[in-house]
């Protein structure tokens, strides 16, 4: 019996284990490194120790890493539902030496685990190393070379048969253009029925054989020059895909019948989540296993697999993100989640799936990798409600695109343009590949080469709207921060002066109490006396490295360079900033006891007058969970607990500290504990929570969806806000007669009052246009066919008002058209009848004609439209206009 998918992952740390490896939890998909969208690979987690950033906890590490490849450099999602073996979320087992073992070791145990413990037979493994082609970099990897053929020697094979060299693009790993680098050695299986076809097929595309595990082996520095040095240690970085395994396995009955087509859906992995589709659909399909022999052309049958195994991908994709705290959203890797969730939703229909479906597939999810991801149980429901939420919204949004596609197959007979395409794939996030196949349902094709044209256009726009600013360092400048505490005044030396784009330069100095902007926190301002003078600065900027560059709006003379300076800071303002920033650390830890643990930072601001917190949620607060914020924040103020703030290793940090992903962090951090809360955090504080004084939230809003953002007062802040706030309730109160306790009653009095008084406007408004109605109706006339039409300018001002009476009389009128224009406010509203559609003249298109002749702007559908004319355009004009376009 085949090895389960949990079973493999089980046996493959528990074997390296026994090989000296620490079993470390998966990263969240959530990246600590800024630059990318989704954790991609097994190594992510651990660039910080190859850049010698971090120092490893453990020479040997093994893990079971969750990726997600979609968008950006590494995008699968094209391809996935088309074969048997793409995926957008896969799990990537690996084992890692930092300066431990090597390539001798490596090698070996990837053999034992294969070959003696899960039984691959050998004659069906090949391994590739790397022998460098013209233009490749460093040497040719010898010593993997000897290795291999040594073993295979030994396990009675032909080297010659089972081991082939090929260059840099398929066996050497570089994390760019400088930084270190290596050589890989790839494993890969035939699966061919006789097994005899692999070295033939090893790297050529073919399903028949395929790469296993890849094992790196990271042992040089590139320097940028085409050179490369050797590093003082090396580093094992060895990845196989879980999904692939497990399916080979299935198939294969535990590696012992090969020759059918190897699917990874094929697996315990995938095979709940299959079946419950199939349940939640019409009960008329079942997965029936088939891929396209040409994705452009698929059968009916081979479709409706594809979409079984995208919305099973898709599936597992959504609910590990959203798990991880990664939502749907706009831009970015949030607006890459909606477009998963999308194109998810455009294939569950093809399968006819009812109801929350996406919610009920994430169940089956949870319940299959919480054992191995225990995050996931505890996000569930947070899972549940983005799902459904999302679901229902795209819904709705895809019936309109729906019917733009079928709106352009008519239209542009045998050929759909590329701008239709990409304004289907931009505006309502409809997959190119979905369209092609309901294209060719109806014997179309699609202009792919336009849309590409359309997307690449939308690429150069993005880059031409990017503008960055860089203060380029020629070499690192040393500078000290010394400034956690007051210093009245630091005496320093001046040692560069950079230009400012702004006009005026930025100063470094030798040790600066100058707190650079950074991390949300807003820079320092004060003074600096430099050659006698004495000198603004406006601004602090924290450079990396320790560097902190003094914004300054005068010039500063080079021969000041090495001269002694005075640098005094703005204590009061700081003070206020730091009080802002301690609120800010705990309105989180207040936000996550409330909402939950998946609330994570999304971004912040904080300065002297006031504090925005951005955090990941699905849904808007409610008064009584903004209120219950409030006072949790307000309690931890007036316990007065002392900050405690250390630094210490990046490894050494308290195992509940929370840390942020899009900051980058080197080996030594900063933690700050507020109570039974820590945070890696930089910047500025109050040395008690009670020096904050009190803590007001000001408002709580949506700014992307599945992002919040509050903004709140603390301090002297807040203090001026309720002075303010007091001021201006007892003005209120003494203009209205009564005191500040009656004011709430007194203003619902007055509301109720306005309230009356809106309703008896709106009744006489309603006589007028009845009796407006009536003269207009009695000067309706005729059109072809019976119908009838009223074209009149009315003495009604409110688009509203003028929408309703257009379609009242229209209906009283019995069929035909109702245009009316407001006299003085230029609004327009037409209605016209099921006869006057079918004469040719529907509203929407006809109010499009009309627009044009006249100026204006406006739209709607063949039974109604409305908008608004341009300005200056004389109603009677406009009126007369549309009447001709009528004959």
């Amino acid at each position: 019996m085949a090895m389960a998918g949990e079973e493999l992952r089980r046996d493959f740390l528990e074997f390296f284990r026994q090989k000296g490896h620490a079993i470390v939890p998966s990263a969240p998909l959530l990246p600590a490194s800024p630059n990318l969208l989704f954790t991609n690979s097994g190594m992510n987690a651990f660039v910080p120790y190859f850049l010698g950033q971090r120092t490893s906890p453990h020479a040997r590490i093994a893990d079971a890493q969750k990726c997600i490849r979609a968008g950006g450099k590494h995008n699968d999602l094209e391809d996935v539902g088309f074969d048997a073996y793409h995926h957008t979320f896969f799990e990537m087992l690996g084992n890692w030496s930092f300066g431990d073992f090597f390539k001798e070791e490596t090698i070996h145990w990837a053999w034992e685990l294969l070959v003696h413990r899960w039984g691959l037979p050998k004659e069906r493994l090949h391994a590739t190393v790397y022998a460098p082609d013209a233009g490749d970099p460093a040497e040719r990897d010898g010593e993997s070379l000897e290795i291999w053929r040594n073993l295979f020697l030994r396990e009675g094979l032909d080297p010659e048969e089972h081991l082939s060299p090929w260059g840099a693009k398929e066996n050497f790993w570089a994390m760019g253009e400088t930084g270190p680098c290596g050589p890989c050695t790839e494993i890969h299986v035939d699966l061919s029925a006789d097994g005899r076809s692999g070295r033939g097929l090893v790297n050529r595309g073919n399903i028949r054989c395929m790469e296993l595990w890849n094992l790196v082996f990271i042992q040089y520095n590139a320097l940028g020059d085409g050179n490369y040095e050797r590093l003082e240690r090396n580093f094992v970085d060895t990845g196989m895909g879980l999904e692939r395994l497990a399916g080979i396995c299935a198939v294969t009955e535990q590696f012992s019948q090969f020759g059918q087509s190897v699917s990874n859906y094929a697996s315990d992995l995938f095979a709940p989540l299959i079946r419950a589709i199939g349940e939640l659909g019409d009960g008329k399909v079942a997965y029936g296993g088939t891929v396209p022999a040409d994705r452009r052309s698929p059968s009916p049958r081979e479709a409706l697999d594809c979409a079984f195994r995208v919305v099973a991908d898709h599936c597992r994709a959504l609910t590990l993100a959203i798990g991880d705290g990664i939502l749907p959203g706009n831009e970015g890797r949030n607006y890459v989640l909606r477009r998963i969730l999308r194109r998810a939703v455009l294939f569950a229909r093809r399968l006819g799936l009812r109801d929350d479906y996406l919610a009920a597939l994430a169940k089956v999810c949870i319940e299959l990798l919480s054992p191995t991801y225990p995050e996931l149980e505890r996000s569930a429901e947070v899972v549940r409600t983005v799902l459904n939420r999302e679901q229902e919204a795209f819904e709705w949004t895809i019936d309109r695109g729906l019917q733009l596609l079928e709106s352009a197959i008519a239209r542009h007979g045998d050929r759909i343009p590329g701008s239709v395409l990409f304004e289907l794939y931009d505006t309502y996030g409809f997959p190119v590949d979905l369209a092609q196949l309901i294209a060719a349902e109806r014997g179309r094709t699609v202009d792919l080469e336009g849309f590409q044209r359309a997307m690449e256009g939308q690429r150069a726009r993005g880059r031409a709207l990017q503008k960055t600013q860089r203060i380029q360092l020629a070499e690192e400048i040393p500078g000290e921060f010394v400034g956690r505490s007051p210093v009245p005044v630091l005496e320093t030396t001046l040692l560069r002066i950079l230009p400012r784009e702004e006009g005026g330069c930025y100063l470094a100095f030798a040790a600066t109490p100058f707190y650079g902007e950074m991390g949300g926190q807003v820079g320092d301002r004060g003074t600096v006396t430099v050659g006698g003078r004495e000198i603004a600065i406006a601004n602090a900027i924290g450079h990396g490295g320790g560097t902190v560059l003094h914004a300054v709006e005068e010039e500063v003379e080079e021969r000041w360079i090495g001269s002694p300076a005075q640098l005094r800071v703005d204590w009061d303002r700081r003070r206020r900033i730091s009080i802002h920033h301690s609120a800010t650390h705990i309105l989180q830890a207040a936000l996550r006891k409330v909402l939950g643990s998946h609330v994570t930072q999304a971004g912040s601001l904080v300065t002297e007058s006031g504090l925005r917190f951005d955090f990941s949620h699905h849904l808007a607060l409610d008064e009584a969970q903004l209120e219950e914020v409030e006072a949790l924040a307000n309690r931890t103020v007036r316990e007065n607990y002392t900050l405690n703030c250390y630094e210490t290793a990046y490894e050494r940090k308290p195992a509940h500290c929370l840390a942020h992903f899009s900051e980058s962090y080197g080996s030594l951090v900063r933690v700050v504990e507020i109570g039974a809360t820590a945070e890696l955090c930089g910047g500025t504080h109050v040395a008690a929570t009670g020096e904050i004084g009190a803590i007001k939230i000001l408002s709580e809003s949506g700014i992307a969806a599945g992002v919040r953002r509050i903004e709140a007062v603390a301090g002297e802040a807040a203090q001026e806000l309720f002075a303010r706030l007091y001021r201006q309730t007892r003005s209120m109160a003494r203009s209205l007669h009564c005191t500040w306790e009656e004011l709430p009653g007194t203003l619902a009095e007055l509301q109720s009052e306005r309230r009356r008084w809106e309703k008896e406007r709106d009744r006489s408004i309603q006589i007028q246009s009845q009796k407006q109605g009536e003269e207009l109706l009695s000067r309706a006339e005729s059109l072809p066919n019976g119908l009838k039409k009223v074209i009149a300018a009315v003495a009604v001002e409110e688009a509203g008002l003028l929408r309703r009476m257009a379609s009242q009389l229209l209906a009283r009128l019995g069929d035909g058209l109702v245009l009316l224009l407001a006299e003085k406010a230029g609004a327009f509203a037409l209605a016209a009848g099921p006869g006057a559609i079918a004469a040719g003249w529907p509203a929407g298109p006809l109010v499009e004609r009309w627009l044009v002749a006249v100026g204006g702007r406006g739209g709607g559908k063949e039974s109604f439209a409305s908008g608004s004319l341009g300005d200056g355009t004389p109603p009677d004009r406009a009126l007369r206009c549309f009447s001709d376009l009528l004959r």
